[in-house]
């Protein structure tokens, strides 16, 4: 692009979403540039959001990360699944006489804690010693109506039978937060499973489909255009290193879409599907690419 091309494509948006993980950071450590963009972004009157499948940790966390890595921001401005959980719920009139079921982590008791929706105890639950299936009922609490699938370190079968008989209610809400297959681990010979994985498990034991949260589903820019009436798909980028994700998100809610390449995928899988024949490929191509988000410092710096 030249520099007047893209003159013209930052006075196209006012609004950036970003993912975190393997865009403005890896682990603890910030990519080099990234602060002081997403910081020149609202210099020239970018509003920025942080948008996340993570569901182990509240905003709050995500609140202290972003300062201690220099990025800022406000807590509003922090988007994650464990919120848009709890937003869900409470959006949709939940009974707060009644409670959830969670598999998950502490991520998502807090915000239900923040909007005053009570759940039962998480943590580890296992079958004691030679446990008879022949014999096996739980003791389910009839106040459940809704069960929250996530990323859950302690699933167990027990886990798993607890969440399916309770989704047998009529009428109970059966949320996921993402579908993740699995955590990109560089170098190395393991692979981690994601939310995905543990969401299949809950949904093959209860014979039901769940209503899923977080990225590509729309759900998480309504939320940001509901609590921001000015934010414009059109003129809204969003920026992401995983294109099953988060360009997908761009492309389901008519955003405009930048790939970094410090994360999950590459230059080389953008090239693989331009070319592919499958549709469902051809859309995870993102308009713009760039090696990492930092990248661009100098190309705005004058602007």
């Amino acid at each position: 692009m030249t520099d007047e091309q893209v003159k013209d494509w930052i006075g196209s948006f006012d609004t950036v979403m970003t993912d975190c993980d393997g865009v403005l950071w890896v682990g603890n450590e910030a990519i080099s540039g990234s602060p002081e963009l997403i910081n020149r972004f609202r210099g020239l009157g970018k509003k920025v959001f942080y948008v996340t499948n993570n569901s182990t940790k509240h905003r709050r966390e995500y609140k202290v990360k972003v300062d201690k890595l220099g990025f800022g921001g406000e807590l509003e401005e922090i988007i994650g699944t464990a919120y848009l959980a709890a937003t869900y719920l409470e959006d949709c009139g939940f009974d707060k006489s009644k409670k959830v079921y969670i598999v998950g982590s502490t991520g998502i008791t807090q915000e239900l804690d923040d909007v005053g929706i009570k759940y039962l105890p998480i943590g580890p639950d296992h079958l004691g010693a030679s446990p008879e299936l022949a014999k096996m009922s739980p003791e389910l609490d009839p106040d459940v109506i809704a069960v929250i699938a996530a990323m859950d370190l302690d699933l167990s079968f027990n886990k798993l039978l607890k969440a399916a008989s309770y989704l047998s209610r009529p009428g109970s809400i059966f949320l996921a937060t993402n579908l993740d297959a699995q955590f990109p681990v560089k170098g190395k010979e393991v692979v981690v499973p994601g939310t995905g994985s543990m969401v299949a498990a809950v949904e093959t034991a209860a014979g039901r489909k769940p209503i899923v949260l977080g990225k590509p589903n729309s759900l998480m820019f309504e939320i940001v255009q509901k609590r921001h009436p000015s934010v414009v798909p059109a003129r809204t980028l969003m920026i992401g290193d995983r294109a099953d994700t988060d360009i997908l998100l761009g492309k389901n809610c008519g955003l405009q879409t930048l790939m970094v390449g410090s994360g999950v995928h590459s230059m080389e899988n953008v090239s693989a599907w331009e070319g592919s024949q499958d549709s469902e490929e051809q859309r995870m191509v993102p308009e713009k690419f760039i090696d990492k988000l930092g990248d661009l410092l100098d190309r705005i710096k004058h602007l």
